[in-house]
């Protein structure tokens, strides 16, 4: 292993993609220490010492690398991002020119890229104000005000400097997919995960009364079970054989050779567990402008005590359903049989016991849904597992199953595209 490490910085082009990738963390790192100006401090730390990870208000801070519970200028993170690229996922679906840009190759992304970037900003604004006017009255912070001067200045200046912090996060995760090693957005959500990790163990470990105590020993176990599970699922594939016909060209005989499709138990990764974590986020906004008293009341309480926090058992079936949903969802965006189909028609094969065209198609929808169900139910198994326990044990439990899943996942991707530069090298890789 550790001559792994030591060819890794032995090539010079891997080397700097490495040392690109991690001067970056430390300047993502450096400003989620950044208060936000205009805030009361001393109030941030009161809600800073007090807070506990959970639910919505938990999984935003968990996104952000604690930058939420400071009200740093990254408390928002890298959720508008990851919204505004759900909703141009969803309305590639429905709009014909956007599915066609999709297509279009390198160019068709660029623009795709260019207004999900305007997306994010807009929706960076509209959270930012929601998110100031919720640390102005408290509901978020267990009544503490953070913004006691709340003016229409003072909120400006707090909603451009948020959302000035959301649009650096996002040219640092750019700035990572191109010059540093794997995608920019997952790495900075696993940083942010992981820098939250020990401090996620003491909120544990004081919940259960101690290190040595019989219920922290069997959390930290089941973190290494489901870390465990997480890495076998993930390598886990249905390999479907494709056999190509033999064609005469010319004195040349082409084709006669055998491949297979890899299709993975978990083809959709880890981004259902963020864009369900993202959907849940809505109701705790659209909560925060309801009137507390009258006809819409009840459903704000409804949503106050049952969907933000993630101690609650309507929280837990709602966030298992959603990862489900997604999972097919996502899948389905990825992997589309009857353009599979019609690829491997047109490039002379196809499945031994299967007519090419339409019985393709028909086989490749039975295959892909019947591994995507283990899989979704797996994601949705993992996700909610530690929070049951949490409900179960009463426990105040620091770290959750996205946190799990999102760590091991990112670190899986990565460490495969670093293998991939090693082989392109003839150097062993991390699995190897």
């Amino acid at each position: 292993m550790l001559s792994v490490y030591r060819n890794m910085f032995r090539i010079r082009d891997l080397r700097n993609k490495v040392l690109f990738t991690l001067m970056i963390f430390a300047v993502y790192r450096a400003g989620a220490a950044i208060p936000v100006p205009g805030v009361d401090i001393d109030a941030v730390k009161q809600f800073a010492d007090q807070a506990e990870a959970a639910g919505i208000v938990g999984l935003l801070n968990l996104f952000s690398g604690g930058a939420l519970e400071t009200f740093s200028v990254f408390s928002l993170g890298i959720m508008p991002y990851i919204t505004s690229s759900i909703i141009m996922q969803l309305l590639a679906v429905v709009i014909p020119r956007l599915q066609r840009l999709q297509e279009e190759g390198e160019a068709g992304r660029k623009v795709v890229t260019q207004w999900t970037r305007y997306v994010t900003v807009i929706l960076a604004l509209l959270q930012s104000t929601g998110l100031t006017f919720l640390f102005h009255r408290g509901t978020l912070t267990g009544g503490i005000d953070l913004v006691p001067s709340y003016t229409p200045g003072r909120v400006l200046i707090i909603v451009i400097t948020l959302t000035a912090g959301t649009a650096f996060i996002m040219w640092l995760g750019e700035l990572i997919s191109l010059r540093g090693i794997g995608n920019g957005m997952s790495l900075i959500i696993f940083v942010s995960i992981v820098s939250q990790i020990p401090a996620q163990f003491a909120v544990l470990a004081a919940s259960a009364g101690g290190y040595a105590n019989a219920s922290f020993i069997g959390v930290a176990l089941l973190f290494l079970v489901l870390t465990a599970g997480i890495i076998f699922v993930d390598q886990g594939q249905r390999r479907i054989p494709i056999q190509f016909s033999k064609r005469v060209r010319g004195r040349r005989m082409l084709g006669g050779q055998s491949t297979y499709i890899p299709l993975k138990v978990n083809t959709a990764g880890v981004i259902p567990v963020i864009f369900a974590s993202s959907v849940l986020y809505f109701p705790a906004l659209v909560a925060s402008s309801i009137p507390a008293e009258g006809f819409f009341g009840p459903i704000r309480r409804f949503i106050d005590t049952n969907l933000v926090s993630g101690r609650t058992w309507w929280y837990v079936i709602m966030f298992g359903l959603l990862i489900v949903f997604f999972t097919y969802f996502y899948t389905a965006i990825q992997f589309d049989p009857a353009r599979q189909s019609d690829m491997i028609q047109r490039q002379g094969g196809f499945i031994p016991g299967i007519r090419p065209g339409s019985q393709t198609t028909h086989y490749l929808e039975h295959i892909l849904s019947r591994i995507t169900l283990p899989g979704s139910l797996f994601l949705a198994s993992v996700a909610v597992l530690p929070s049951i326990v949490a409900i179960y044990f009463n426990l105040s439990l620091g770290f959750s199953g996205v946190s799990i899943l999102i760590v091991v996942g990112v670190s899986l991707e990565t460490m495969k595209q670093i293998e991939s530069q090693l082989m392109m090298r003839n150097y062993e890789g991390f699995l190897a």
